[in-house]
């Protein structure tokens, strides 16, 4: 196959639109395998790493947030994009709710996909920069482990959304850089995101109730008056 940008595995119900992001993400110089129903993309992800995974929502048997949400739950961290017919914006938060990182509804232009994928990879592959050969920033008595995508505290496991895993690797990422919610919302999940500021507050809220002594006077995350939030450069965040 040659060189390519990366492995895409599609699934979808419908065998035009297979033969259609077939032939065209494999112009744009990504190797990719598509499938019609779920369980021959389990079987092919047991063989195969994907860099990136495109679910169609609306299947008959499996459909794709049952997919994503079993993916997810096994501890797969592929990057996920769901492609929807409907255009109902409550499908659009339970898919991330699930883990999807990014979403598209149909009919859709091509070059629209091919520029979510670029930018789904790229936020994957930038996270990982600022990391080091073991993959783990350090902060604290914290651990964070981004091929595991989880987060310890004196080596011990805490439990953490999908995204809450995100929003504090990409604050992290960013440390010292005041972020608003709206360039949070945009790093971490995508422009597209149906997602509130509120719901941003919400789950800093969460973030420091895990990692904070006293989250009401947060040491790590801290509240920019005005503005939004800032990660703390100053307190010795490692990525050795």
């Amino acid at each position: 196959m040659g060189m390519t940008k990366g492995k895409i595995a599609v699934l979808d119900d419908d065998q035009e639109m297979r033969g259609l992001l077939q032939r065209y993400l494999s112009e744009n110089q990504y190797g990719v395998r598509t499938f019609g129903e779920a369980a021959s993309l389990y079987k092919h992800l047991t063989r195969e790493v994907a860099d990136l995974i495109i679910l169609d929502l609306m299947m008959p048997g499996e459909d794709g947030l049952s997919v994503c949400r079993r993916l997810r739950a096994g501890g797969d961290m592929t990057p996920i994009i769901m492609l929807t017919a409907r255009g109902d914006p409550v499908d659009r938060v339970i898919g991330l709710e699930m883990g999807a990182d990014d979403y598209l509804g149909k009919p859709f232009l091509p070059r629209e996909l091919l520029a979510r994928i670029d930018a789904v990879l790229r936020r994957r592959s930038g996270t990982s920069t600022a990391l080091t050969g073991d993959g783990q920033v350090r902060f604290g008595r914290f651990c964070l482990d981004l091929a595991r995508m989880s987060l310890t505290r004196d080596g011990v496991n805490i439990d953490l959304s999908t995204r809450e895993f995100v929003l504090l690797k990409t604050l992290i990422d960013h440390a010292g850089r005041p972020l608003t919610r709206a360039r949070i919302i945009d790093l971490a999940l995508g422009r597209d995101a149906e997602v509130t500021d509120r719901a941003i507050d919400v789950q800093v809220a969460r973030l420091r109730k895990v990692i904070e002594d006293d989250p009401a006077n947060p040491v790590w995350i801290k509240t920019v008056w005005g503005h939004g939030y800032v990660f703390a450069s100053d307190t010795g965040v490692q990525n050795p």
